[in-house]
């Protein structure tokens, strides 16, 4: 296992509440109480500096479950195509030891990266499978899914495959979330379809299977998509209870904002979503929420004024507000 840093201004940045070192996946997830973020506050985001940022774009990050690993999309030099998913490591993740930092980012290689545009990974809860978007083969930009039988292992991915019609289409599907054992909920899989270009991108979910097989047609989740604008690349708390996304709909505070949406079961709609405000927003274009598996920790993307491009950014928050 390697090590690496989170700096800015030669200062660490802190996780919250995380595991200090990588343990064997439990397939009992630990369950989070919607009432302890009733009141919660996000603090101030930091860029996570120059080991993990670069002059070029980063964003659609995923967070192991342990803390250790941070998965990430870039077209910085040195990947095999126009966009290349990579990981940074580190040993621990006690926020005052120098032996915690992250290490420099490492391309995750063949066989998920390809000559084509590889991005968007998302990590399941027991560390088994990485879903991630892809034009590789030159056509529209599909979700794929790849295995691996050590969780702890960033390099063992087994070949990519394509998930079947009932996600993958002729549009472009992009930005996978896969909710793994959010109670008994069936529709388990987000991501969004529709060319972005076009400002055709909605909100999708579909039923998938431990194995990331599909189980059916996705349908399109109405109440979090917007017509007339963008919506994509969703996180969603452990418990199945809270979403966020990116849109540039009317009602935010710059170009692309960051929102939310509640529920009270995994059976309910979503509730209309709200923008999250400032300090996450800002007059920039702030997208590509991803949260910690405990709930705790946002990483998102922006091009408010960083090392350029987008930046990856982290905020935090504690329970119950306290």
């Amino acid at each position: 296992m390697t090590t690496a840093a989170i700096c800015r201004a030669a200062l660490l940045v802190p996780f919250v509440l995380l595991v200090a070192c990588r343990v064997e996946s439990d397939p009992v997830a630990v369950k989070v109480q919607a009432t302890s973020f009733a009141n919660s506050e996000w603090s101030e985001p930091v860029n996570l500096g120059p080991v993990v940022n670069s002059s070029s774009n980063e964003q659609n990050a995923t967070l192991a479950r342990d803390g250790l690993s941070l998965y990430f999309s870039s077209n910085r030099p040195g990947g095999s195509g126009p966009l290349d998913i990579w990981v940074a490591q580190r040993a621990c993740t006690d926020p005052d030891d120098l032996a915690c930092a992250w290490q420099a980012p490492a391309n995750l290689g063949s066989p998920i990266n390809s000559a084509g545009a590889d991005f968007a990974p998302n990590l399941s809860r027991d560390g088994h499978l990485l879903f991630f978007a892809s034009s590789r083969g030159g056509g529209a930009t599909d979700i794929f899914v790849s295995h691996r039988a050590d969780p702890n292992d960033d390099f063992a991915w087994e070949d990519p495959v394509p998930l079947g019609p009932g996600v993958n289409t002729a549009a472009a599907e992009q930005a996978p979330m896969y909710l793994q054992n959010a109670e008994d909920g069936s529709a388990n899989l987000y991501f969004n379809r529709g060319a972005l270009a076009q400002k055709l991108a909605d909100i999708y979910v579909a039923s998938v299977t431990r194995d990331g097989e599909t189980l059916g047609p996705a349908q399109l989740v109405v109440e979090l998509s917007d017509p007339s604008a963008n919506d994509a690349a969703v996180t969603i708390r452990a418990d199945g209870r809270e979403l966020m996304f990116w849109s540039p709909r009317v009602g935010g505070l710059g170009g692309v904002d960051l929102w939310v949406s509640t529920r009270q079961t995994v059976h309910d709609p979503w509730s209309p979503p709200v923008d999250l405000g400032a300090p996450l927003n800002s007059v920039s274009d702030d997208v590509t929420p991803s949260l910690s598996f405990d709930g705790r920790t946002l990483i998102f993307a922006s091009n408010r004024p960083g090392l350029g491009g987008n930046d990856l950014y982290m905020s935090t928050r504690t329970p119950s507000g306290h």
